[in-house]
């Protein structure tokens, strides 16, 4: 455990020293500030609470910018190390392959935790005390919004960390990456329309629909923001698809832990093997 610590707080050092940390907090903080105070312009004001219409407008950005973010963040952090020569290096030291990557991914998972709590956070504070909102139901909402936003985040550095281990080179490993974010972020869910509209409602049911949503880190996240909480479902047009997927909260969430553990026990396993 100590190794795999002290390649974590490695990995923070230098994320703080190459203004990753920053860079990510800001631009986090000032889109999120930017939806908190502008993206509820077209919705008024009548019955509508902005804390809700902020979770709902961050829930969007979130799908498309956190996990560009964590994959540019994880895709070169094996491969990166084995193309400047210091993975030669980090081998010779008293820490076996397993502990190098998990600490590796720790530190940067510590990274995307940060930023991203801060970053919301800032947004959610500032229309709590501007509206003097501080409902139960839409502090929750936020909550698990922040919540799951490190679990998406999370996901797809481990979905980067696999693209490192099995790349021969920065560039592929870039490539791959690009691939990774389009598909899952653009191209799933056209897939999974042109499917329901070709099907019918002949051979897909209930089960099948939620099975398949499942399948992608992006719409799990999306689903648990967006359909869980009833005044936000409703705000955000999901209230008929939330009654459509027959899934609870808690699928929801083991969905996003297993596109954790999964990519990263993959990559852990490729990079046992000593391949690099």
């Amino acid at each position: 455990m100590n190794a795999i610590a002290t390649m974590a707080a490695k990995e923070i050092r230098e994320a703080s020293r190459n203004r990753w940390v920053m860079a990510i907090t800001v631009l986090l903080a000032g889109l999120a500030l930017s939806l908190s105070f502008l993206g509820s312009a077209p919705t008024g004001t009548v019955g509508v609470s902005s804390l809700e219409v902020t979770i709902v407008s961050l829930a969007s950005l979130t799908i498309f910018l956190l996990p560009l973010i964590a994959l540019l963040l994880g895709f070169d952090a094996i491969v990166g190390e084995s193309e400047r020569g210091t993975l030669l290096l980090l081998l010779t030291y008293p820490l076996s392959r397993p502990q190098l990557l998990v600490g590796k991914f720790l530190g940067h998972a510590a990274v995307l935790c940060f930023a991203t709590v801060v970053g919301y956070s800032i947004a959610g504070v500032a229309v709590a005390v501007r509206e003097a909102e501080f409902s139960t139901p839409a502090i929750q909402a936020f909550g698990a919004l922040i919540g799951s936003s490190v679990l998406l985040g999370c996901a797809f550095l481990a979905l980067g960390y696999l693209v490192s281990v099995l790349a021969r080179d920065r560039g592929a490993a870039a490539g791959a990456a690009v691939g990774i974010w389009f598909f899952f972020v653009l191209l799933y869910d056209m897939a999974v329309l042109g499917a329901l509209v070709a099907d019918q409602g002949r051979f897909l049911s209930k089960a099948a629909i939620s099975a398949l949503l499942l399948f992608n880190p992006a719409d799990a996240y999306r689903l648990l923001n967006l359909t869980v909480f009833p005044t936000v479902s409703r705000l955000a047009g999901m209230a008929g698809v939330s009654a459509e997927v027959s899934l609870a909260p808690w699928a929801f969430l083991a969905a996003l832990v297993a596109w954790i553990a999964g990519p990263l026990i993959a990559a852990i396993f490729v990079f046992s093997r000593g391949d690099r």
